[in-house]
């Protein structure tokens, strides 16, 4: 099945999908309407939506075919009139399978049949004593002459693995994309042949030490110095970081979300604490990149994206610190973030041609101005960084296992 191009529009009673569905019959249109969940088929092509509130059923529906332009408008009445459908822009959200409903907590064991017994307790005390084993006995009769036994918590077993290929990148879910890393020239890979194989302590090893080897007192120092044009890369407005209440996402944009993978994210609230941090690093780079060449991408984007991002370049995300157990784990404290963004510094000052601390700083007010205008926003830095990578013939591997996916989980699962 297809899935066709479609936008969606509400007014004060009903939701309006517009379909580009080309050369079809009207007449084998079926559509299928359950509470927030719509689905429409008509041969060769299929679309699912998921609302955030309820529809009337099919019965209510209206729908009309113009085919000259190809467009087939499906009109969908509001169960309660007037109420507003947030969202309806994001594609990929409205896309995403429908939640499972929350299961409500059932009772184990039935019980089928009790009576009560006319034994008393101290013959039911009785035949308990009778029927213990020898193993019991004796540690009843060790607690009697009060024997103080040694007791020591053994240490956990190492974990157990089975192959020496590991998992990294989105939630852990890929491996074997830098299997041949070796013959394939990338020059921001810090793990070296045996990437698919190093465990996380060992990459994150890897990549400290690399970030210490490839620190330049001079090249800091000249640029700190002479930084006429860091200046005035500093005070160019990013497009994206500027305050603007008109957002629209593009054609093109509209495009690339509806050729997303449909997935479904079961992350753990600490998993989802971890793509957060992630997402930090990877605004980073990506506004770096935008400032340095002023939102016109070079031949070297790619690289310049990939080399400032430690999940790529060491498959090494945050977290970068030791995490106790915690009572929220979507609340963010100062040195959870200042450990984030202190990976990203590092590779700033160590890697791309202009290497300023005050850039650096100018770039993580940005990711927060960035983060302040929404996950709208977020996305279509992520969508312009997913470009920029599937575009190269070393790094789109990064776009598969990192960006592609938070593209999805951005607009269907984040806040």
């Amino acid at each position: 099945m297809i899935t066709p191009r479609f936008s969606c529009s509400q007014t004060e009673s009903s939701v309006i999908v517009s379909i580009y569905c080309p050369s079809v019959r009207a007449s084998d249109v079926e559509i299928h309407i359950d509470e927030t969940l719509f689905s429409i088929h008509v041969n060769p092509y299929f679309l699912r939506l998921t609302f955030s509130h309820a529809l009337l059923g099919e019965d209510e529906s209206a729908a009309t075919y113009d085919p000259s332009t190809g467009y087939l408008t499906v009109t969908l009445p509001k169960e309660v009139k007037g109420q507003e459908f947030k969202d309806l822009d994001l594609l990929a959200k409205l896309l995403a399978p429908r939640p499972p409903e929350a299961s409500s907590a059932q009772p184990l064991i039935e019980v089928l049949h009790s009576e009560d017994t006319n034994q008393d307790e101290d013959e039911e005390l009785a035949d308990r004593t009778r029927a213990l084993t020898l193993e019991q006995r004796q540690i009843l009769e060790a607690a009697q002459n009060d024997w103080q036994l040694i007791q020591e918590v053994q240490d956990p077993l190492p974990s157990l693995h089975t192959t020496t290929e590991r998992h990294y990148g989105f939630l852990n879910m890929h491996t074997g994309f830098l299997r041949h890393v070796a013959h394939t020239e990338n020059e921001v890979n810090e793990l070296g042949p045996d990437a698919e194989s190093y465990l996380l302590d060992e990459r994150r090893k890897c990549r400290l030490q690399h970030e210490e080897d490839k620190w330049d007192e001079e090249h800091y120092i000249a640029d700190f110095m002479e930084d006429d044009y860091i200046q005035e890369l500093i005070t160019w407005p990013h497009p994206e970081a500027t305050p603007s209440d008109d957002f629209l996402f593009t054609e093109k944009e509209n495009m690339t979300m509806l050729c997303l993978p449909r997935k479904e994210y079961l992350a753990t609230p600490m998993q989802t604490r971890h793509l957060y941090l992630t997402l930090l690093t990877l605004l980073f780079s990506y506004v770096y990149e935008t400032r340095t060449t002023q939102h016109d991408p070079t031949p070297e984007s790619a690289w310049t994206i990939s080399v400032l991002t430690p999940a790529f370049s060491a498959l090494d995300p945050p977290p970068y610190m030791d995490e106790s157990p915690l009572s929220d784990p979507l609340k963010f404290d100062v040195a959870a973030l200042t450990a984030t963004f202190t990976a990203s510094y590092r590779r700033s000052l160590a890697f791309p041609l202009y290497r300023s601390f005050a850039l650096a700083e100018k770039c993580r007010a940005d990711v927060a101005a960035i983060l302040a205008r929404g996950k709208r926003v977020v996305t279509r830095c992520l969508l312009e960084m997913k470009h920029i990578l599937d575009h190269h013939e070393v790094y789109y591997v990064y776009s598969k296992v990192w960006v592609e996916d938070f593209c999805v989980w951005m607009l269907a699962y984040a806040r």
